[in-house]
C-alpha cells in the first residue's frame, strides 16, 4: 500500500475527521452515496471550531473496512472517524466487527444511546448494531463511531431529539464527542449550541474569548 501523507492541521485546534461510507452498491456506482454528504453537511452546521475531513467510500468487506480505519487513524492522523452503513443483521453487514477488530477500547455508551434515539421512531432500532471504539497508537488516539446509513437517522443520532420549544428530549451522541476527544489528547472542538451543545465538566471548559 502506498504511504499515506499525514494530514496537517491549519490550526492547533483543528479537528481532523475521517468520513467513511460503507456500501457494496454505492462503492460500485450502482447508486449515489448519501452517507458522507449527510455527515459533512451536519458537521458543517454543528462545529463552531476549525475542522477538515477526508472521505472514503468502500464496500462491505471486513478486511477493507479495518484497513481503512487503521489508515485514517494511524496514517492520516484523524481525531474522529465516523462511519455510516453496514450495521444491521444482514450477512454483509460487518462494520461493527471490523471496527471492534481495530479498537483498543470499546465505548458501548455510544451504541446504547443511538438505539435509544432510534427506538423513538421504529421498533426495529433494536436490530441496529452500531459500536464505537478508541484506537490508540504511540502518541495518538482517535474515536471511531459507527452511525446508521440513512441521512435522517444520521442527523437524529448525532443531534438528538428536541421538543417544539427546542428543549432536549434525548441527547445526541455528539454532545459527548468533543470531551471524549479532549480526554484522548485531541484538539478542543466547539459546537454551535443551537444545533447541539457539547458537554464538558466546568473544570474542562476553556474561558470564553473576549
Amino acid at each position: 500500500m502506498t504511504d499515506i501523507a499525514r494530514i496537517v492541521r491549519s490550526h492547533p485546534d483543528e479537528l481532523i475527521v475521517g468520513l467513511v461510507s460503507i456500501s457494496d452498491r454505492a462503492s460500485t456506482g450502482a447508486y449515489q452515496d448519501q452517507g458522507v454528504p449527510a455527515l459533512r453537511e451536519w458537521l458543517g452546521g454543528a462545529l463552531a471550531s476549525p475542522w477538515q475531513a477526508t472521505e472514503r467510500l468502500i464496500p462491505d468487506e471486513p478486511a477493507r473496512i479495518s484497513e481503512t480505519l487503521v489508515e485514517l487513524v494511524d496514517s492520516c492522523g484523524c481525531d474522529l472517524v465516523l462511519t455510516t452503513g453496514g450495521t444491521g443483521p444482514a450477512r454483509r453487514d460487518v462494520t461493527p466487527e471490523a471496527t471492534l477488530a481495530v479498537g483498543t477500547k470499546e465505548m458501548p455508551g455510544f451504541g446504547e444511546q443511538m438505539r435509544q434515539i432510534s427506538l423513538r421512531f421504529v421498533p426495529t432500532a433494536i436490530l441496529s448494531r452500531q459500536v464505537a471504539v478508541i484506537r490508540e497508537t504511540e502518541g495518538h488516539a482517535a474515536l471511531i463511531v459507527n452511525l446508521p446509513g440513512q441521512p435522517k437517522s444520521i442527523r437524529e443520532t448525532l443531534e438528538g431529539l428536541k421538543d417544539d420549544n427546542g428543549a432536549v428530549l434525548v441527547p445526541g451522541i455528539f454532545a459527548a464527542i468533543p470531551y471524549c476527544i479532549d480526554l484522548i489528547g485531541g484538539p478542543y472542538a466547539e459546537t454551535r449550541p443551537e444545533v447541539i451543545s457539547a458537554f464538558r465538566p466546568k473544570s474542562a471548559r476553556r474561558p470564553a474569548q473576549a
